[in-house]
């Protein structure tokens, strides 16, 4: 499996928040309340992330019109993706975009490419962990894995997409551990955990933030994280545990990497004055109190990228996923 996170080297000097200048004039802004979508359901990590947005927004007097979110997580996200994608022009809608916007059209053959919307900010990178509910005594991926080789029925691996990251890491897991496991597909990351949390699955690979609260309440344990490094924060989260407790999988004998870029698009066609009032928005969230702890909080990597930064990243991100899906076989004929 290729170092996913290995371009992040050219980038290095974006990370972290910006520092907030004056506040320019703008051309346009927004008329009416501003729809902010999410690609899956409730309690996910786009959900979580869509309403930090709105409460810094809010709280901070970022926009004159309210933002509200809406939750599109039909057809696995699909419903998301037409919906932008068939409201060209309007500016008063801006998804918060996933690996879902490279991955869902390969699997599942959908009208639908992310150069049909219009590009504005990458605002932070997603990494994930290998999660197993701690009634379990494994404690390594090693003891983890050997049980797993030798379970019958296969262990239960949940996610949150048939054919998305979770699915891909599942299957890149068993190529590097030799284990086979039953992937089952939930509506979110949150109802991923639960099922872990209640022994209906023997693991998941969920996001940082999607298992904060069962990781905190000792319900689930963290075996490691599928990143070249381990997650920065070093605050005491669960217990004596900290994100940057959790060993990589590399660390553990597991060379899998994968980093999810969580980004904000509006339709295509919308006019250049449009796009910068949200550039700056978005801009503004960064420096809110609100976003900075929920980094932390989520265990996320800080980031804003722009224009051909962030088109230089959508393009090597896109072909790097499609190497992945390609090379689990899960591109539709």
């Amino acid at each position: 499996m290729p170092n996913i996170s290995r371009r992040l080297g050219s980038i290095a000097s974006a990370l972290g928040i910006l520092a907030l200048g004056a506040a320019p004039a703008f051309a346009w802004e927004p008329t009416k309340p501003v729809e902010i979508v999410v690609a899956a359901g409730a309690g996910g990590a786009s959900d979580q992330m869509a309403r930090m947005m709105q409460a810094a927004i809010q709280k901070n007097n970022l926009m004159k019109q309210p933002m509200v979110v809406s939750l599109k997580g039909g057809a696995s996200g699909a419903e998301a993706l037409m919906y932008m994608k068939g409201d060209a022009g309007d500016p008063h809608k801006v998804l918060i975009a996933y690996s879902l916007i490279y991955m869902l059209p390969l699997s599942a053959k959908i009208p639908f490419n992310w150069r049909d919307l219009t590009p504005v900010s990458v605002i932070a990178l997603d990494q994930f962990v290998l999660w197993t509910n701690t009634q379990h005594p494994y404690k390594t991926v090693k003891e983890f894995a050997d049980a797993a080789r030798q379970a019958n029925p296969p262990f239960k691996m949940g996610g949150t997409g048939s054919k998305r990251e979770d699915h891909v890491l599942t299957v890149f897991l068993e190529k590097k551990t030799g284990a086979k496991f039953a992937y089952l597909p939930y509506k979110s990351g949150g109802e991923a955990a639960s099922q872990l949390v209640g022994d209906h699955t023997q693991s998941n690979v969920n996001n940082p933030s999607e298992n904060l609260e069962v990781w905190r309440a000792g319900q689930v344990r963290a075996l490691c994280v599928f990143d070249k490094e381990r997650i920065q924060y070093k605050a005491k989260v669960a217990g004596t545990m900290s994100w940057n407790d959790i060993p990589t999988c590399k660390e553990q004998g597991v060379d899998v990497q994968y980093l999810m870029l969580r980004a904000m698009f509006l339709p295509g066609k919308v006019t250049p004055e449009q796009t910068a009032f949200y550039i700056d928005l978005f801009k503004k969230v960064t420096q809110t109190t609100e976003y900075k702890d929920y980094m932390e909080k989520q265990a996320l990597k800080p980031v804003f990228l722009t224009g051909k930064d962030m088109l230089k990243f959508l393009e090597e991100d896109d072909a790097l996923n499609k190497n992945l899906m390609t090379e689990a076989g899960f591109v539709a004929n």
